[in-house]
């Protein structure tokens, strides 16, 4: 073999080393980036970690993110520090988190009044879809039907019978036009077939004073925002509006139960952050959430304020879930005629 035969032959065989066909350069690549998610996964979280709340200091909403970050942060070894900043529909904690890099180190609140927002407001700065990943649901905040103590009523099927027999006569204290609570009962009334009143108020406080006043015979509100008085036995649960019973008030029915088949209606609050974060940190970051509300302490905090800690098996799940509560209270919002803000 001549020397410039043998060279020559050096030669092919290095570019038959080094020379990759495109469909195994793509694969070679789709290697690189899934090991370096996985890095950056593994290296999460390297600093504190910022949690935006949209709620003011001492509600549910923000209790629940103190009580499950505070788990979190002894989990992950990092701080998660709560950051409130309340407005109606989440719309600056979420302005604040796009202006965020999507690395996981802003996380943002969002639950079923961000679904209601979807639908209500006639334009928001963001999709809470499109713009963000769900990661997770956290707690349930199950919607109940009360009458002051001494009422004559004593179930929802007592209310039905007397809506029916005295058509607009009825009338049921809500939160805010817009609210779950007030949704709530939109959806109830539309659903039983019955022409009730729909009172809303500004807070909890003044349509339980008027219960007690016996200027409305029913309130729907959350269960932690009566769970003192439930417990106390100065208001009276009817029925609640979840699927299934309440753990909180286990011996309550619930509407489809008692009369009203297929009602569902609860509260909900869950966590999300900016879309295109890597999925390697969502990943971390659920299964993180999961390990926090599930643990023995975060359900029992939970519980003691009325709330029920509750994960959704993926991100997945969570985004399906929000997709279904923007369709769901789109549909209320129509048929009770509620005009867009």
């Amino acid at each position: 073999m001549s020397k410039q035969h043998g060279m020559h032959g050096r030669e092919s065989g290095l570019k038959k080393l080094t020379v990759l066909s495109p469909g195994a350069l793509a694969i070679a690549l789709l290697v690189i980036i899934a090991v370096s998610a996985n890095a950056a996964g593994q290296d999460y979280p390297a600093k504190p970690i910022r949690w935006l709340v949209p709620f003011a200091p001492g509600g549910v909403g923000d209790l629940t993110a103190r009580i499950v970050a505070k788990k979190m942060t002894e989990n992950l070894r990092q701080q998660i520090v709560i950051d409130n900043r309340p407005a109606a529909g989440m719309v600056l904690s979420a302005n604040l988190a796009l202006q965020a890099p999507p690395d996981g180190y802003t996380l943002v609140q969002a639950g079923n009044g961000s679904a209601i927002s979807q639908s209500l407001f006639k334009s928001l700065p963001y999709d809470v879809v499109r713009d963000f990943t769900a990661l997770s649901t956290l707690a349930y905040f199950d919607i109940v039907l009360v009458t002051h103590a001494n009422s004559a009523l004593n179930s929802a099927a007592d209310v039905l019978a007397y809506a029916k027999k005295n058509p607009g006569r009825l009338s049921i204290g809500t939160g805010n036009i817009g609210t779950t609570q007030h949704l709530a009962v939109q959806l109830f009334t539309s659903m039983a077939n019955i022409n009730a009143q729909t009172i809303p108020f500004k807070g909890t406080p003044a349509a339980i004073s008027a219960l007690r006043g016996n200027e409305i015979p029913l309130v729907m509100e959350t269960i932690p925002a009566l769970i003192g008085q439930l417990r106390g036995g100065t208001l009276k649960a009817l029925a609640v509006g979840s699927a299934q019973r309440s753990p909180i008030l286990p011996d309550t029915p619930t509407l489809a139960e008692s009369g009203v088949p297929g009602y569902e209606a609860t509260s909900w609050t869950g966590l999300s952050v900016k879309a295109k974060t890597p999925e390697a940190i969502i990943a971390r970051l659920h299964r993180e959430i999961s390990a926090a509300v599930i643990s023995g302490e975060v359900m029992q905090k939970l519980g003691d304020m009325g709330a029920t800690g509750r994960t959704s098996a993926s991100p997945d799940d969570a985004r399906k879930l929000m997709r279904l509560e923007i369709d769901k209270w789109k549909v209320v919002i129509d048929r009770a005629g509620i005009e867009r803000q």
